[in-house]
């Protein structure tokens, strides 16, 4: 009997955090999965929060894009945060686990998800990159070469504090919030909103980070606010911070600030809508992930993926949503 139970709890321990990652909904597998014959090949999509909006809709356009095409078994997982670094490990080492073909990542950080991916490919994963991109430097160092499917972020952010600049005009002060350090696109997001505020005559007074997250903008940005009792508008490097820096100027009684975003998710539109959020950008996050499967089943056939597979930008404003 003592050697049942040292063979029987660990397996009882898998089985029982699988049903707790299932439950919380951060893995779920498209319909195609269950029914897998084993002569299709399995893509492994891995994305940042299930919490955002715009990770709910990257899934649901890689699953229906996975149907549409019908020659691949699609895993799909997400974390419960933007900082949730040890959660996409996991989710890597899954995928290794599970013996998937290939692995389309939105790395929560750029630098930090290249070791792990390095070990998948020594597996025989292929590797493709959408949303964030990668460090290139650790890419060299590690000796990958991964392509990369998503938007030009900094262009992108230019054109969002664009239209802030023109709304506020030449002098008026305003706040950058941030995403998370270890993030490329947040680096380029915040170049992007710079180089706007710098061509607009805008002044930036605070800047800083709030890892993507809706409450800690809210904090943040309250903060900012009271340091700052004159900032006129606030550059959000995503709709989710956004979301906290509107409830942010409602709390401080300042609801005469302006936004601008980045993501186009559902929830921003009635702000948009009525002006309060200037501008967001849709990048679209349903095609980056079809894009991203198509990159992983070509390389799984042998061909060579592209370098960069850039995908569309679009500035949304009041007069897009009429």
């Amino acid at each position: 009997m003592t050697k049942q139970r040292t063979i029987l709890l660990p397996v009882v321990g898998v089985l029982t955090a699988a049903a707790v990652l299932t439950g919380c909904g951060q893995e779920g597998d498209d319909a195609a999965s269950d029914t897998a014959d084993g002569g299709r090949p399995t893509v492994c999509l891995v994305m940042k929060s299930m919490g955002n909006e715009y990770f709910q809709t990257m899934e649901r356009g890689a699953k229906a894009h996975a149907r549409e095409r019908g020659d691949l078994d699609l895993k799909s997982s997400g974390i419960q945060n933007e900082t949730d670094i040890d959660g996409q490990v996991a989710a890597i080492n899954r995928c290794v686990t599970e013996s998937a073909d290939a692995l389309v990542i939105a790395p929560t950080d750029s630098r930090a998800l290249v070791a792990p991916l390095k070990r998948a490919e020594k597996r025989g994963l292929k590797v493709i990159n959408i949303d964030v991109r990668l460090d290139a430097g650790a890419l060299k160092a590690s000796g990958m070469k991964v392509p990369f499917v998503g938007p030009d972020n900094e262009r992108g952010a230019r054109l969002s504090g664009e239209a802030l600049a023109e709304k506020l005009g030449k002098g008026a002060e305003v706040a950058l919030l941030e995403g998370s350090p270890g993030a490329d696109n947040a680096r380029q997001r915040a170049a992007g909103f710079r180089a706007a505020a710098e061509a607009g005559g805008l002044k930036v007074v605070s800047a800083k980070t709030a890892h993507w997250e809706t409450d800690e903008a809210y904090n943040v940005l309250g903060n900012m606010l009271t340091a700052h009792p004159d900032i006129k508008g606030v550059l959000a490097s995503n709709d989710s911070m956004a979301l906290g820096a509107l409830k942010a100027v409602e709390a401080k009684k300042k609801t005469s600030v302006k936004i601008a975003s980045f993501d186009n998710i559902e929830a921003i539109r009635p702000y948009v809508k009525k002006g309060r959020v200037v501008a967001t950008v849709d990048q679209y996050a349903a095609k980056q992930a079809a894009d991203g499967i198509d990159q992983a089943m070509k390389a799984i056939a042998g061909e060579e993926p592209a370098g960069w597979v850039k995908t569309a930008v679009k500035v949304v404003t009041a007069d897009d949503l009429r």
